[in-house]
């Protein structure tokens, strides 16, 4: 009996705390709803804890266990730090959090509040890893170190992606400048990475830098394998019975334009016939996770399907989200 009373006010202060707020009386089906919500979004943080926290070992691996070691250096934000800490001697655990400082505060604007909150806590814990955790020295070999110091770097990053959040800062950078210069996110990358690269051979040596590009391809490719691919966008279409609140949440929880299609059903799994609405938007990789929780908080059995789409141009998309 007191577990059921204390289930139902973890509930009210949870997924039903606007009514709770409000006063608004809450019935026996809303707790039921507000459970199965409950429910779901426990099981998606967990699920992005166990990603999150993974990425973070494979990447401090990639670092500590071949890196790090051989002066190689990576693309993107942890190149950037890497490539400091070989030239300075500044621990890479401290350089990690300090270059991704200014990436943090741009996910907040172009992603959202809980994915920076999540990033900054995934970046920590990389820090963290790296300061206190030791791994061997796998290998001197300098092309396995390029190729598997990027494979467990990729993977890390990928998986940290996965989770719904980042350990390098580049794609928010490049999201964002994409956004405002009108180019593509693919542009801007290869621009950051040039820079990084340069910047590697003329102060360690050209031999280095071609050894790090390597990494970055291997890192590159791993990390297509498990997100497949962070620099796309991804077209959604959603059938649902539940399609007006499914459309309200894009709009005003993602802050995304949608189109609605007036669609005929075909022959079903259940033999049903007749007229159906159906929902496409457009959202970014980085948005993909918090898309299908919410479309599973309003209707398990909706039919979603997703493709890649290289880039876009105009409507919402380019637009910054809206707060919720």
């Amino acid at each position: 009996m007191e577990m059921g009373r204390l289930l139902k006010k973890i509930i009210a202060l949870t997924t039903l705390r606007s009514k709770f707020a409000k006063g608004i009386e809450i019935s026996p089906y809303t707790y039921a709803k507000g459970y199965r919500e409950l429910a779901i979004l426990t099981k998606r943080n967990f699920k992005d804890f166990i990603l999150v926290t993974a990425g973070i070992f494979s990447a401090a691996f990639g670092f500590k266990g071949f890196l790090l070691s051989n002066e190689f250096v990576d693309g993107g934000a942890t190149g950037i730090s890497l490539l400091i800490s070989n030239t300075t001697g500044i621990p890479l655990y401290f350089l990690i959090i300090c270059v991704n400082i200014p990436f943090i505060f741009m996910g907040y604007r172009v992603v959202s509040k809980a994915f920076a909150i999540k990033t900054a806590l995934a970046i920590t814990g990389l820090a963290l890893c790296l300061a206190n955790v030791e791994f061997p020295n796998v290998t001197d070999d300098n092309l396995l170190v390029a190729v598997f110091g990027g494979f467990f770097l990729g993977t890390g990053i990928g998986l940290a992606v996965r989770g719904g959040a980042v350990i390098d800062g580049t794609e928010i950078l490049a999201i964002f400048l994409s956004r405002k210069l009108g180019t593509t996110i693919g542009d801007i990358i290869i621009l950051i990475n040039v820079f990084v690269f340069s910047a590697a051979a003329y102060l360690l040596s050209i031999e280095i830098a071609m050894y790090s590009m390597i990494t970055y391809l291997s890192a590159s490719k791993m990390l297509d394998f498990i997100v497949d691919g962070i620099d796309e966008y991804m077209g959604v279409t959603i059938v649902s019975t539940h399609y007006l609140e499914i459309k309200q949440m894009i709009i005003e929880k993602m802050g995304r334009g949608i189109t609605v299609y007036k669609g005929e059903k075909g022959f079903g799994t259940r033999g049903e016939m007749g007229e159906v609405n159906i929902l496409f938007t457009i959202i970014t990789r980085l948005e993909m996770n918090k898309l299908n929780t919410e479309i599973q908080t309003i209707d398990p059995n909706a039919f979603v399907v997703m493709s890649s789409i290289k880039d876009t141009k105009g409507g919402m998309i380019k637009k910054k989200a809206l707060k919720h």
